[in-house]
């Protein structure tokens, strides 16, 4: 059966020019192709007109990079929403809290959420959690999702690549299936 037949829509979360800056975001990125593989889903689901939601962050710190006034603020180049695509704006770590998002899916009758995005221990985590909670059969994309390296309590530090997949793990079959671009171009 085709994934299609779900009433499927994608959430592309927080694919901005920001996390370019990977010093800034801790460094040592993972999963360099991740908007490539996020730019075939797009293009597939824009293929199949299917709806898309394009979420993006938007810090109330007027320093950060991820504030309007930041040239980070900007989608990447992979995925630039088109005109007739939903545009959501969020400033908490999930796409769910201050938005019309759960009401915009439920108006759709969604029954299933493709996540992916950036960065997987932050608000994909959050956002594929909620997504998970309110009852949503939910796909993250493990290789269209990417993580930098953390500092832990104790000041050790922490490679990118453990940091997602040991986020991957903490959602697997709890919150999420987790699949590969590849897998998921099969199935829609």
């Amino acid at each position: 059966m085709s994934l299609r037949t779900k009433r499927p829509a994608l959430l592309l979360i927080d694919f901005q020019k920001a996390f370019n800056d990977e010093a800034y975001w801790g460094g040592n990125r993972n999963n360099k192709d991740a908007e490539k593989n996020a730019e075939k889903i797009l293009l597939k689901w824009r293929e199949l007109e299917l709806p898309i939601y394009h979420i993006r962050h938007s810090s109330q710190e007027p320093t950060s990079k991820l504030h309007v006034s930041s040239p980070g603020f900007e989608f990447k180049k992979e995925v630039i929403p088109l005109p007739d695509e939903t545009l959501i704006t969020k400033n908490v770590n999930s796409a769910f809290i201050g938005t019309n998002l759960k009401q915009m899916l439920d108006d759709m009758c969604t029954d299933t959420l493709v996540i992916m995005g950036l960065t997987t221990n932050h608000c994909v985590s959050t956002t594929t959690r909620m997504a998970g909670n309110y009852g949503y059969k939910t796909i993250l994309i493990n290789d269209a999702t990417a993580a930098f390296d953390r500092v832990g309590v104790n000041g050790e530090k922490y490679d990118a690549a453990l940091i997602h997949l040991t986020t991957l793990a903490n959602l697997k079959d709890e919150f999420a299936d987790i699949i590969s671009t590849k897998k998921l171009l099969e199935i829609i």
